[in-house]
């Protein structure tokens, strides 16, 4: 008896955590490849999950911040769905690698041309996003899901300091500190490149001086060998010289 009562109060238990943390799994959410990191660019993922039993999610609208601006925007291609980009007109230029930017992505939409996220599953939806800023920790976007059923969930709450989560939060992306890479990856690979060069020239530098010697000590001793043999033949030569002449006064 005493088992039972135990296993029935642990399903029960089981029971309420997915019940609670269901929701929470539900969110349209946002999530980069690797790292966002500020000043640099990211390829992120908007995940949406479809929480309806009886229609699919048809269409995504992510509305982009108006206060931090991007000037960089493509969009994945995604089997089953039309991407349209909006653009518009910015209150404030950017300056982006030393050009002036008079507009920016506000909007990108997605809409199935097919049966759309049907009940029990997600669906990707992948962007390329950049130059990321480097004023703040975080970017929100905020997301419309539309259903076959005409029925729009609006994911466009923030989340505010001390208090709980709401129950449609907007996307947010976290941003990473910045990184050297985006901009010091082409210069270390040149002064790398340098640095090699730089070894190549010493190490030449190194073997024509080796070389050099090699042939100078060659030389000496090629030098020195016909010292010697000249020596023995004119020591040669003397000797049968004096042979000789002892011979003729024998004679």
């Amino acid at each position: 008896m005493k088992a039972s009562r135990i296993a029935a109060t642990g399903a029960v238990a089981a029971s309420a955590v997915l019940v609670l943390s269901g929701p929470a799994f539900a969110h349209v959410s946002v999530q980069p490849e690797g790292t966002a990191a500020k000043g640099g660019y990211a390829t992120v993922n908007f995940k949406v999950p479809n929480e309806r039993d009886k229609a699919s999610t048809t269409k995504l609208e992510i509305n982009f911040p108006a206060d931090h601006p991007l000037a960089s925007v493509m969009p994945q291609p995604v089997d089953g769905w039309d991407v349209e980009v909006t653009k518009s007109k910015l209150d404030k230029p950017l300056e982006l690698h030393g050009e002036k930017i008079s507009e920016a992505v506000t909007k990108v939409t997605w809409t199935a041309d097919g049966k759309g996220i049907q009940p029990g599953y997600f669906q990707k939806f992948p962007l390329s996003i950049g130059a990321l800023p480097e004023d703040t920790d975080e970017l929100v976007f905020k997301a419309i899901q539309t259903y076959s059923n005409k029925e729009v969930v609006r994911w466009i709450e923030t989340q505010e300091d001390g208090e709980e989560e709401p129950e449609t939060p907007a996307p947010v992306l976290a941003l990473s500190a910045a990184s050297d890479d985006h901009h010091g990856a082409a210069a270390s690979d040149d002064d790398a490149a340098s640095d090699d060069d730089s070894g190549k020239g010493d190490d030449a530098e190194a073997a024509a001086s080796t070389s050099e010697a090699a042939d100078t000590d060659s030389s000496d001793t090629t030098a020195r060998v016909l010292g010697v043999v000249g020596i023995v033949v004119g020591v040669a030569g003397v000797a049968f010289g004096v042979l000789a002449g002892r011979r003729r006064t024998t004679a």
